[in-house]
């Protein structure tokens, strides 16, 4: 089998754990000995092993001498657990190839310097820009202290997102609404609006997912963008599972303030910035909580303002072939541009169909050119 066969089956393992190891990057990796994959491993949730370490305690004595593939490179330093390196070091494997060195400056070069120092040849680069599209969440918080912003819509191809009563169930058909909420899986938290709130009343959970023990991945963290506190006290989102995060501008009515807690929610009090939440400020704070990825479901005022100040990474725009009307219905808000050459435009798009509907996805340049 040739090598990036076995680097893409590490990848593949590293797409297993996507969801399930965060604050941690999602790593996979394989040992070969004699041409046979005789390990295999992907990170579990945090605390427990790393990709290198499950691998390897699959691989046994036959990990000497062996070579392995591994999508990230290996930890040098004790974290939560130990320092990967070591346990490729103890285990006798003689090769390993890198896809991608780790951006945190605490392991980047230093894992490749540690296998060295020990004769352990290392190779990097092999499936690099796969690696980095499974942990580009990490990446970005990793190097800024910020989270990944993915943000998410549906709409008509009149680029409608809710009628002129806001009324958006459903756009797109259940199979494309499977996936979406599948999406929830990976991320660490929900965004939206409280006009969602009010109008869809959705609780933005993560079907299947379990609590915090185990192997289990958590529910995602709700939060909910609501400058005055409108939010109803008997929306579905207070109710379990999961934890719930009300912004909100300051200074806030303590009143109002007891009763959400009351029914469960965390009350945070941000500064105004455009007469409503700071979100810049929302989002350092939870870079700060270790939350990798938001995903940000709606709606278009809120859209609409992550769009002005560039705070989006990613765009999952699903599109439906039906056509809504109406100068009133919703669309993604915010000030917009002025003219279509200052219109902000994808990179590196992809698109899938599922039946009708049509999902493209792709990165606001911007970030690219301030990245570059």
């Amino acid at each position: 089998m040739p090598s990036q066969d076995y680097m893409e089956c590490a990848l593949s393992l590293a797409r297993l754990a996507m969801g399930y190891t965060s604050p941690n990057p999602a790593v996979g990796a394989v040992v070969v000995k004699d041409g046979l994959a005789v390990g295999m491993g992907y990170t579990q949730p945090v605390g427990c092993e790393h990709a290198e370490v499950m691998a390897l305690r699959q691989a046994g004595e036959r990990a000497r001498g062996a070579t392995m593939y591994v999508t990230l490179e290996p930890c040098p330093h004790y974290g939560r657990t130990p320092p990967c390196t070591e346990a490729i070091i103890d285990a006798g494997v003689s090769e390993v190839h890198i896809a991608l060195r780790d951006p945190n400056p605490v392991v980047s070069g230093r894992g490749v310097e540690r296998l060295n120092e020990i004769g352990i040849k290392t190779h990097i680069g092999m499936c690099q820009q796969e690696a980095c599209e499974i942990n580009e969440a990490y990446i970005k918080h990793i190097t800024t202290g910020l989270p990944f912003v993915v943000a998410k819509f549906a709409m008509s191809l009149d680029g409608k997102i809710a009628t002129k009563t806001g009324d958006s169930k459903w756009i797109t058909k259940e199979e494309t609404r499977k996936y979406a909420h599948a999406l929830r899986h990976t991320v660490d938290a929900i965004m939206v609006g409280v006009n969602t709130i009010v109008a869809d009343n959705p609780r933005l959970t993560a079907k299947g997912c379990g609590g915090r023990g185990g192997i289990g991945k958590k529910q995602p963290l709700r939060l909910v963008i609501d400058s005055k506190g409108r939010i109803p006290l008997n929306s579905r989102i207070f109710e379990p599972p999961g934890e719930v995060l009300v912004a909100v501008v300051s200074p806030f009515d303590s009143v109002v303030r007891e009763r959400l807690m009351e029914v469960g929610a965390e009350v945070v009090e941000l500064p105004a910035r455009g007469g409503s939440v700071d979100i810049v400020e929302l989002l350092k704070l939870l870079g700060r909580r270790e939350i990798v990825t938001v995903l940000v479901e709606g709606g278009g005022k809120l859209l609409g303002s992550l769009f002005d100040y560039h705070l989006v990474d990613k765009v999952l725009a699903f599109i439906s072939p039906i056509i809504i009307g109406g100068c009133e219905a919703v669309g993604v808000g915010g000030n917009g541009v002025d003219d279509m050459a200052k219109a902000l435009r994808l990179a590196r798009v992809d698109i899938k169909t599922f039946g009708d509907d049509i999902l493209v996805s792709g990165y606001p340049e911007k970030r690219l050119l301030q990245e570059a």
